[in-house]
């Protein structure tokens, strides 16, 4: 059986529904999201507006990624059951989701861990990039290589 259920960066709104679906198992008995949002403000400066870019392997990367997750975080008796991940990409409002991740596991302990290294790998290693405008006229690229 597939463990990681859905690989996707996507210019379209996510839904954390499809998300939740894709690690629903009825070996799971936890279940951990986390949905990032963009926010109206970063280190004390208002936003105006954000957009994410991303490399055209995006997608390899990230499965790359949740492969990793999956082989560091499953132990036996204990393990990981299924992962799924989603990256919007194009330009975002404020208050729109920008990722969603879960994972589901047999025990809580694992579905929190695997869910807490899969967002920060995913921000650490996939390349996406963000490019934020500030109400002050000024600029910035987050990520960027």
């Amino acid at each position: 059986m597939e463990q990681i259920t859905l690989a996707s960066v996507r210019d379209s709104p996510l839904s954390v529904d499809e998300v939740l679906t894709a690690v629903q198992d009825p070996r799971a008995g936890g279940t951990a999201v986390f949905i990032g949002t963009v926010r109206d403000h970063d280190h004390g400066r208002d936003v105006a507006r954000l957009g994410y870019s991303a490399h055209p392997t995006v997608e390899a990367s990230l499965r790359s990624v949740m492969e990793k997750v999956l082989a560091d975080t499953s132990v036996p008796g204990r393990s990981v059951v299924r992962l799924a991940a989603v990256h919007r990409v194009g330009d975002l409002e404020i208050g729109d989701l920008a990722v969603v991740v879960a994972a589901s596991a047999e025990h809580r302990e694992e579905a929190f861990a695997a869910c807490r290294r899969l967002i920060d790998d995913l921000k650490a290693q996939v390349p996406i990039w963000k490019h934020q405008a500030f109400a002050d006229g000024d600029d910035e690229w987050v990520g960027a290589p």
